[in-house]
């Protein structure tokens, strides 16, 4: 297919905060030394911060050497934290708060700020436009361009491709970015990342990465609930047994709450189903007095690459880099990735500034790796290192005690090495050893069903193109995954997306493809490896206002 063709020094895949930090430390190298560079972020939201969730508690630690005026910039952070609350939730009805010497230290949050990464993600938009940056929204990654094995660019979607393949007469080709450099930085379970560290063999050294979905709710309360800058987290109840991960709700501006819940993927149970257990978690006292009488704003769901410093992959080929969760930089003993996926960025833009400069090409940025090892990032993961494993061979319990001990005795650095080998989607067990869970009926003031919470996020795709949820076999949902594991794609999918209904007395496995928000949990969770998630048409998935 003949594709018109742009050039740039740099592409940049992705709108979030690693993308847009890349993009703005390059604009500035290019400025301090007076060059031109020519920068592209492409995103394949309709616009920047539509498909970026987080929780968030934001550490300010790399916009502070980013853009060290913020404040004076009108940075979205105006909400700081006030107070930490820590409870273990020992079942439906009751909870007790934790005492500070039984908390690791990584979850005190003394100078952190609540806020919409959403729009913390806008206002970085406007600060790398201002240094002349492109930023094209609505323009999805679709490929790589890689020539003589190293990456030269990438392609973007073609629109207006009916579902059966066929163009229609709003069929547009898209279109090849080439470059000099293209940083990979799509976030959590990246399409073309995934590809690129198989092409590349780039985590062949590493272990297993290990995911978690995190669920999100924005509430208005009213006023007395309502305490701005408090920060509650949780632990225990309603994933006592059958999974590790926890709550939060966190006290936001303008009388909003933030709830969510954490789920890691590593669970056995197939009869799991992660939405359902976020339903039971606000039906806790602790959380339902905070949302009494409260009307629930908004809805998504995101799978967090949680497996830190083991499973971190080579993150340089040449001719590009992985940054930011992409890589898995988020350090999880924080719950937090939103400053170690931006100043990874930054080093990345430190390298590429420096081969720019050296007129070198597409080569390998093996500066990358030695400044990401002199970096605080280095080694605020690895004093991290054992936190997800420990939780995950340990459980809640010993390896919270563990981990309270590391960092808080020890700084992170106790002489362990703790490692989770196993894939989360190689641990989910057979059907036949569990019982299925008998989730309640949403009562619409606290807990909802999934299509009605779809709807608050906003989703929206072309219903006539090719479905993006590619199956490398149609047969194994209803010949391996149904009689295995019960089909678990109808419940840990948190958009409905997944059934296995009956027409003309057949099961037939259905794909509501139209529900998608992207979250990629498919991608990770399937027992047969058997999905794979990839970009819809431009501007298609959620679009969220200010999550």
């Amino acid at each position: 297919m003949q594709r018109e063709s742009m050039e740039f020094d740099v592409v940049i895949v992705g709108a979030g905060p690693a993308g847009l930090a890349t993009a703005i430390r390059l604009a500035q190298l290019a400025q301090e030394q007076e060059q031109e560079r020519m920068i592209c972020v492409v995103e394949k939201g309709s616009e920047v911060g539509a498909h970026i969730l987080s929780g968030a508690v934001f550490e300010t630690r790399a916009l502070d050497e980013l853009l060290p005026n913020w404040k004076e910039l009108d940075a979205p952070l105006s909400t700081p934290v006030t107070e930490d609350h820590i409870f273990y939730f020992n079942n439906a009805e009751s909870a007790r708060r934790l005492p500070n010497f039984m908390v690791p230290k990584t979850f005190h949050n003394e100078g952190n700020y609540i806020t919409s990464m959403g729009n913390v993600c806008r206002w970085l938009a406007e600060q790398a436009e201002a240094l002349g940056v492109e930023i094209f929204p609505g323009f999805p990654a679709a490929d790589v361009i890689i020539e003589d094995g190293k990456v030269a660019g990438v392609i973007t979607g073609d629109m207006g491709v009916s579902a059966t393949g066929e163009e229609k007469d709003s069929f547009e080709p898209g279109m090849e970015l080439r470059a000099k450099y293209t940083v990979f930085a799509e976030g959590c379970r990246g399409h073309l990342g995934k590809r690129l560290q198989d092409e590349f063999k780039l985590n062949q050294d590493a272990s297993p990465q290990h995911y978690a979905i995190g669920f999100k709710e924005i509430w208005d309360v009213p006023a007395e609930q309502h305490q701005p800058g408090l920060v509650v987290h949780s632990t225990g109840w309603p994933l006592n047994n059958d999974a590790t991960g926890g709550g939060y709700l966190y006290h936001a501006e303008d009388g909003q709450v933030y709830v969510g819940l954490i789920v890691d993927l590593n669970y056995a149970n197939p009869y799991l189903n992660p939405f359902q257990e976020f339903q039971r978690f606000k039906t806790h006292p602790e959380i339902a007095k905070v949302l009494k009488d409260a009307k629930r704003v908004t809805y998504g769901a995101r799978a967090i690459a949680k497996g830190g410093f083991y499973s971190l992959p080579k993150m340089t080929m040449p001719g590009g880099m992985l940054v930011g969760c992409n890589a898995g930089t988020l350090n999880f003993a924080k719950i937090k990735g939103n400053h170690t996926a931006m100043k990874s960025g930054m080093l990345a833009a430190e390298s590429i500034h420096e081969a720019l400069s050296a007129e070198q090409a597409q080569t390998e940025l093996n500066s990358f790796t030695d400044k990401f090892k002199d970096s605080w990032l280095y080694d605020e993961l690895y004093r991290s290192r054992n936190f997800g494993p420990a939780i995950h061979k340990f459980g809640t319990w010993m390896g919270g005690a563990y981990n309270t001990l590391d960092q808080n005795f020890f700084g992170g650095k106790l002489p362990f090495t703790i490692k989770d080998e196993t894939a989360d989607y190689a641990s989910l067990g057979k059907a036949s050893s569990y019982s299925p869970i008998d989730y309640p009926k949403p009562d619409n003031k606290l807990t909802f069903d999934r299509l009605s919470s779809v709807y608050l996020s906003n989703t929206n795709h072309e219903e006539d193109q090719p479905c993006h949820l590619k199956l490398k076999d149609a047969d194994i949902p209803l010949t391996v995954n149904l009689p295995d594991y019960a089909e678990p794609a109808q419940r840990y999918c948190p958009a409905g997306v997944y059934e296995v209904v009956e027409e003309d007395g057949k099961a037939v496995f259905k794909i509501n493809a139209q529900n998608c928000i992207h979250c990629k949990t498919c991608d990770i969770k399937d027992p047969s490896q058997n999905i794979t998630w990839v970009t819809p048409e431009g501007t298609g998935g959620p679009n969220y206002p200010n999550m």
